[in-house]
């Protein structure tokens, strides 16, 4: 399967799993707008749907948010599920396959990043999540 990405217009060949393949199987008679292969909502849909679901489940975790407007620093706290969004999924993916041995750049195929310097942030992400375990084993070896 290929797509074609909205953002810098690539053609992507994509490789599904096999319960995204069953997805897909299951919506083949279906007949959807604009000749779409799933159901189709707009990103603004589907991170509302997304934040309804989180709230649900009560993920009221606080997270602090740090901003800067006109030089002022502000300073906020938010439950967590006003915070998630498709991009916490892109994130949380990339991230999994990072730490689990999946090299950069095959991670770039699978998501469309042009560049090593556009992955940089989420390979420094899963570099600080390796000394945050080291951390935490250590601490526990030290405690026996």
């Amino acid at each position: 399967m290929h797509i074609t990405t909205q953002k810098t217009h690539d053609r992507l060949p994509i490789v599904l799993h096999k319960n995204a393949l069953a997805i897909l199987d299951k919506y083949k008679e279906a007949d959807f707008p604009g000749g779409k292969a799933l159901p189709y909502l707009t990103n603004q849909q589907m991170n509302r749907c997304l934040k309804d679901l989180c709230e649900i489940c009560e993920f009221n975790t606080p997270v602090h948010i740090t901003l800067y407007r006109n030089g002022t620093r502000h300073d906020d706290i938010y439950p967590k599920w006003t915070q998630i969004g498709t991009h916490a999924g892109r994130k949380t993916f990339i991230c999994f396959a990072l730490s689990n041995g999946v090299p950069p750049d095959v991670v770039m195929k699978f998501t469309g990043h042009s560049d090593y310097k556009s992955m940089k942030p989420y390979i420094d992400i899963t570099e600080s999540a390796k000394r945050d375990a080291i951390a935490k084993l250590e601490k526990l070896w030290d405690g026996e």
